[in-house]
């Protein structure tokens, strides 16, 4: 198994590997057609320039041949490759250079065969003559033979100058290899750091340390992305398992008290330290009771969690449900001399009528345990283009902000100093919030300390 930083290396040298030995390969196709085109057209100028040459080596006057001009150009022509025969206009034998010198013709033609079979054997070539008119003046005056090995040859400055070529392709070919890995080891190093710094941190995070942070940052967007999720995951295991701990003190507190106080009664009266009067059972019958309802209320938001979760919808009035949930609390805000106003007006709305009566008692027994005395309670009704719900507002205590996240978690409460009496279970509004989302809605809570609270309830106008 390898790294990924080697990987990341080896993709990078291979794909310039496979790059450069393209780009090289059609270089080298093309410049060695170009290369042979060219050489092809100065060989054609070449015998160009011979044909032109011996026509200019016979005088019209006397119609004689300068012998020792052609035998010059004869010679110079043999050793760039070219080995020529002239003839008169009686097809005369002028000037032939296998006569003048047969074995300096035969050592050329071998060494050209030889040089071109050797080192550019898809020539495929051979020697081959072609025949030319001398001309002067417009009027024919002879003919040249001109062989020569075709349909192209090379002389060592050519060879040489293909070899240097080769040569130059090859060190760009290396060097671009030598600076891909050089390059490929950079970014492979910068971007493996910070991956190889996020599974160190996920390991220390799977491994209970919720603590753990990633603080650098990169120029690249999906690993900053991953950064910021290991972070947030982080953030979030952190909290739960915060939550964890509090729920399990919350838990045991909430069944300790009770417990304690039934035991310390029924142990005096059988002691017979306490007669089994009317009033200390009724005292004992309210700790049961306090118990039954903390496993009522576990009861229902597990059902609210499950997901056979049956809801009885039918047409709601949201006015009519506020109004009757109101009607339940008149004692208690008499008592407080809180006042209470219910405004706007929406559609029927096809939820749970009996679980949104549930949603409203809960958040009005908050609003009216936690509003100052001589308060006010606000609860508007209101609608959306796709939706419907209500607002609940108190001017009460407030919540801190940094514990508006966490309220709707079980056994959650953020005034860890109330007492059992003023708060309850701790379950009101996760089983609110649980009723509102099963039917499709939301529930949300906007609070400023010493400003009061307000939760504003969602539910969809016609879910099914």
């Amino acid at each position: 198994m390898y790294s990924l930083k080697t990987r990341l290396i080896f993709s990078i040298v291979l794909i310039v590997l496979v790059t450069v030995g393209v780009i090289s390969f059609w270089a080298n196709e093309l410049i060695g057609d170009q290369f042979n085109n060219y050489i092809i057209r100065q060989q054609d100028l070449k015998k160009s320039e011979i044909v032109s040459s011996l026509s200019r080596q016979y005088d019209k006057n006397s119609g004689t041949w300068n012998i020792d001009s052609i035998h010059s150009i004869g010679m110079l022509a043999l050793y760039e490759g070219y080995i020529i025969k002239v003839y008169d206009i009686d097809n005369e034998p002028v000037w032939d250079a296998q006569k003048h010198d047969m074995s300096l013709c035969s050592q050329v033609i071998e060494d050209i065969t030889k040089r071109m079979e050797e080192r550019h054997p898809l020539t495929n070539g051979e020697f081959t003559s072609r025949t030319f008119d001398l001309t002067n003046g417009g009027e024919t005056i002879g003919y040249v033979s001109i062989s020569y090995f075709g349909p192209y040859f090379l002389n060592e400055n050519d060879f040489r100058f293909l070899d240097a070529l080769n040569i130059v392709l090859a060190s760009i070919g290396f060097l671009a290899v030598l600076l891909s890995v050089l390059i490929g080891f950079v970014l492979a190093k910068r971007i493996s750091r910070p991956i190889l710094e996020t599974v160190d941190v996920a390991m220390k995070i799977a491994n209970g340390s919720y603590g753990e942070r990633i603080y650098n940052k990169t120029d690249t967007k999906e690993i900053d992305t991953l950064i910021k999720s290991i972070n947030h995951l982080a953030y979030s295991l952190e909290s739960q398992e915060s939550l964890r701990k509090r729920m399990t003190e919350d838990i045991s507190h909430e069944l300790r008290t009770p417990i304690a106080i039934l035991q310390s009664h029924i142990e005096a009266m059988i002691d017979g330290v306490w007669e089994p009067t009317r009033e200390r059972l009724e005292s004992c019958n309210d700790e049961v009771k306090r118990l039954g309802n903390l496993v009522s209320d576990l009861e229902k938001l597990q059902k609210m969690d499950s997901e056979d979760l049956e809801l009885k919808k039918s047409e709601v009035d949201l006015s009519d449900i506020l109004h009757k949930a109101v009607k339940k609390f008149d004692v208690s805000m008499k008592e407080k001399g809180l006042t209470v106003s219910i405004s706007g007006a929406c559609p029927d709305v096809f939820a749970d009528s009996e679980r949104i009566s549930q949603v409203a008692i809960n958040l009005i027994s908050n609003a009216v345990k936690y509003s100052k005395e001589g308060g006010r309670i606000s609860i508007e009704i209101f609608e959306t283009k796709d939706s419907a719900g209500f607002s609940i507002a108190d001017n009460g205590a407030g919540i801190p902000e940094n514990e508006l996240p966490f309220i709707f978690e079980r056994f959650y409460r953020a005034d860890r100093s109330r007492n059992r009496n003023t708060g309850g279970s701790g379950l009101g509004l996760a089983i609110a919030r649980s009723i509102v989302e099963a039917h499709g809605g939301s529930l949300t809570v906007e609070s400023k300390i010493n400003k009061g609270s307000t939760f504003v309830v969602m539910l969809p106008k016609n879910s099914i």
